[in-house]
């Protein structure tokens, strides 16, 4: 009588796959996550010398006793380098900041999608065990997850460098609702990073090379920061503040958006030019003069409502690309 044994081989397919894939990531591309280490050091030093010896520097230099109006144009600071210091230091800081999510865009475009799409590398993990959708989803998770906590780290910076000297950023001619400064002092820096990944995701997966990918992302997302930047000062309501005798008085803060004449009907009008002529004024109905403004007050009601706009395209632009993925690999 002759016994067999039968010896039972056991296939582990442990749920490390998905853990696996972002440890890929990272390791393929840690060219990328040097880059965005190093630009987050340069620009939170830079942040860091303007709250500490490059505001007290500049400090040094202001003169309160002019300040003889509300607003900060109305006070001086005395010449000296540090304000030139200072300048370029806070371009720097926020033109970085600025950067980021055109950064962002072309690499997720460019490299993480489009460039393993065109070499074939993504889907030889197709057949590894990966599903597209557990590749898609560690693709999207890991740079994720690295740019949420670098622009809210890098935001906080900002805002309390902000709370601290925005006397002097204003006074090299840096406000509240100008572009750079508006989009890093609040939520909308880390919900354009997460936009430019969703561009760039779908740019890749709709190009599947690199260079077109590259392309694609930048101009969709150029396109994206001007139409949302053109729709910001209409996304609250703006103040509106009269006057007869000329335009009434802003502060310096204020975002204008727009003046103008008023009729005696209430209608808005072109400024015929004439405000000291009591007869022209008379000849065109004129009786005064109207300003739309925001406050400083309204940026966090702007920056939120923006903020959940971009934030919807973003996740809108994400289930389209797990939705092109899918049906492209069906």
């Amino acid at each position: 009588m002759t016994a067999t044994t039968v010896q039972t081989t056991t296939v582990d397919t442990p749920p490390t796959a998905f853990r696996g894939l972002v440890r890929t990531t990272l390791r393929l591309h840690r060219s990328a996550l040097w880059f965005w280490v190093l630009l987050l050091v340069v620009a939170a030093g830079a942040l860091l010398w303007m709250y500490g010896p490059g505001g007290d520097a500049m400090w040094h230099l202001y003169q309160p006793e002019s300040c003889t109006a509300p607003g900060v144009d109305s006070c001086h600071f005395q010449p000296g380098s540090a304000i030139n210091r200072y300048d370029t230091v806070s371009a720097l800081a926020t033109g970085l900041l600025s950067l980021a999510p055109l950064l962002t865009a072309a690499w997720a475009g460019a490299a993480l999608i489009g460039r393993e799409l065109e070499n074939g590398t993504a889907a030889l993990a197709w057949t590894q065990s990966v599903s597209p959708a557990r590749w898609l989803a560690a693709k999207l998770a890991v740079p994720a997850a690295l740019l949420v906590t670098g622009t809210v780290a890098l935001t906080l910076l900002h805002r309390t460098v902000w709370s601290a000297n925005g006397t002097l950023w204003q006074s090299v001619g840096r406000q509240w609702h100008q572009e750079n400064v508006y989009i890093a002092n609040g939520t909308l820096l880390t919900a354009y990073a997460l936009l430019a990944l969703a561009v760039g995701a779908l740019a890749g997966l709709l190009a599947r090379r690199a260079l077109p990918a590259l392309v694609t992302a930048l101009v969709s997302l150029f396109a994206a920061l001007y139409v949302l930047g053109d729709l910001r000062p209409h996304l609250w309501p703006v103040k509106t503040l009269t006057g007869t005798d000329g335009y009434p008085p802003y502060r310096d803060t204020d975002m204008v958006l727009g003046d103008g004449a008023l009729t005696s009907t209430g209608a808005r009008v072109e400024d015929p030019l004439c405000v000291d002529d009591a007869a022209c004024l008379a000849r065109h109905d004129i009786v005064g003069f109207y300003r739309d403004y925001h406050p400083a007050s309204h940026f966090w009601p702007l920056q939120l409502v923006e903020t959940g706009i971009v934030l919807a395209v973003a996740a809108a632009l994400t289930v389209a690309a797990f939705a092109l993925l899918r049906r492209r690999t069906a």
